[in-house]
């Protein structure tokens, strides 16, 4: 018997999101011989590992204990990305009298009907993860929850499923943080905020990473009094000041309030208010909120499998993985979030590919060869590829860093928009090591210059390219430009001088 499931709204549109990710009245099939891939997870690493394995004419069953999609679909990329556009409209409309349009009264915020909006497009989306889909390819989809039985063997229910190879793709969930007074106050994550109907008034996020300095703008231009405390000095995973300045006064400009550095003590429930004791810069202080987003990390879902049945090890982070993703039995990978520590989607979507690469094909595909390219989607964006020029230095690699001004473009200025980006290169060499860029398109435009890293080419190809004038993206041929420039040594130019001398 399938479990029932239900997200709460249980409107329309979560319950078409159930039916496609996990219908009630779905039959488990019954295992007949033995599978060339079992796929543990059907978030976006394992569904992408058994349509790959799948489309190749192996056999393959797929185990999903809760919503196909995974985070992604249900509590992630998805839902997040489509009330951040709306939270994007809000920016603009406040910046538009920058650009000499005026737009009369308040800004009225909808909650309710920027939510269902999310549970909208979330549901339409569902069909591309959905039971009926893998079903259709071909795949022995397996509804509820399993654990190894054995090396080789696994079951569902009770239903022993026997494998050649398998991959664990479980995802991760938000950490678990031994704050006194949490639990019992009460608190969302990132599955809880898009479950929610109301706004709060005012709302704390525990956590400056990707997750939550993105939920802190959304929910601060919807209209919520936000406060971030994070323990580190740093916003959404950066530690560049003049990159983190930017990206804290637009957020700041935005009403939300940071406390960096800053230690989470206690949380007590004093009527209806949730009251945070924390500890910044020396000085206890006490915040009262309606509502508490943790944020502060990520956690391997691996519980209930009885990985140490198949010899698999792990840790709190992650399984134990080689590089070419294979867990301490050679026969069974790991992928996505619960196996490597850049957790994303495109990088569940790459190791689950790997996977299928290295299982079948004999292949020597490693982890360490990715360029890993990511985006925090606040606005502006934070984008980066590559190493940081601190990684560098503390792998002794001498480089040089060239930065250019977004507003140094044609089109930074048309647009009056504030950022950079920041090449870093080995010393001596046109080599591109990393790249960090901010600005409003950031996202789009890391691109250029990871698919330079991966082709094997440099500032020199990129200062050759020619890009549409005017784009943001001129930003990266500036920049290449730039160490173009570095080429003419007084030398080199006396010498040039001196030949020009000579044509005349």
């Amino acid at each position: 018997m399938i479990a029932e499931i239900k997200v709460p709204p249980f409107d329309e549109y979560n319950e078409i999101m159930v039916k496609n990710a996990h219908p009630a009245d779905w039959q488990n099939p019954t295992p007949d011989g033995r599978y060339n891939l079992l796929v543990i997870g059907g978030g976006s690493a394992g569904l992408v590992a058994a349509a790959g394995a799948a489309g190749i004419g192996a056999k393959v069953a797929l185990v999903e204990k809760h919503l196909l999609g995974g985070d992604c679909l249900v509590a992630g990329c998805v839902p997040s990305k489509t009330i951040l556009r709306s939270a994007k409209a809000v920016g603009e409309i406040r910046r538009a009298a920058d650009v000499g349009v005026h737009v009369g009264g308040e800004i009225e915020v909808d909650f309710a009907a920027v939510m269902a909006r999310m549970r909208r497009v979330r549901s339409d989306i569902s069909f591309h993860d959905s039971a009926k889909r893998f079903s259709d390819l071909g795949i022995d989809l397996y509804l509820g929850d399993g654990q190894f039985t054995g090396k080789n063997t696994f079951a569902v229910d009770g239903r022993p499923i026997e494998f050649s190879k398998a991959v664990i793709a479980t995802g991760s969930r938000a950490a678990d943080v031994p704050i006194p007074g949490l639990a019992e106050a009460g608190y969302i994550t990132n599955e809880g905020v898009f479950e929610l109907t109301k706004r709060p008034n005012r709302l704390a996020i525990i956590g400056a990473g990707p997750i939550g300095s993105e939920m802190a703008q959304a929910f601060a231009r919807f209209g919520s009094r936000v406060t971030v405390i994070e323990l580190l000095p740093t916003i959404g995973g950066l530690r560049d000041p003049e990159g983190i300045a930017l990206v804290r006064g637009a957020l700041e400009a935005d009403g939300v309030q940071f406390y960096l550095e800053s230690k989470t003590e206690k949380v007590e429930l004093v009527g209806a208010e949730k009251v945070i004791t924390f500890e910044h810069q020396g000085q206890t202080q006490t915040l009262a909120v309606d509502e508490i987003l943790l944020a502060a990390g990520r956690q391997p879902n691996v519980e209930g499998l009885k990985l140490e049945v198949a010899g698999v090890e792990y840790s709190k982070k992650r399984l134990t993985v080689n590089d070419r993703l294979q867990t301490t039995n050679p026969d069974i990978f790991g992928a996505g979030d619960v196996a490597i520590p850049a957790m994303f989607t495109h990088t569940a979507d790459a190791t689950a590919r790997m996977v299928i690469q290295n299982a079948f094909f004999f292949g020597r595909k490693k982890y360490s060869g990715l360029i890993i390219p990511w985006t925090v989607f606040t606005d502006p964006e934070i984008a980066h590829v590559g190493l940081f020029d601190y990684e560098a230095e503390e792998q002794g690699i001498s480089i040089t860093t060239f930065t250019t001004k977004i507003q140094e473009t044609d089109r930074g200025r048309t647009d009056g928009e504030d950022g950079f980006v920041k090449i870093y290169v080995k010393e001596g060499t046109d080599k591109i090591l990393g790249a960090t860029m901010i600005g409003r398109h950031a996202g789009e435009t890391i691109s250029e210059i990871t698919t330079a890293m991966m082709a094997g080419k440099g500032l020199g190809m990129l200062s050759q390219t020619i890009h549409p004038y005017p784009t943001q993206a001129e930003v990266i041929k500036k920049t290449a430009d730039a160490w173009n420039r570095t080429r003419l040594t007084p030398l080199v130019a006396k010498v040039f001088k001196t030949w020009l001398r000579w044509r005349r």
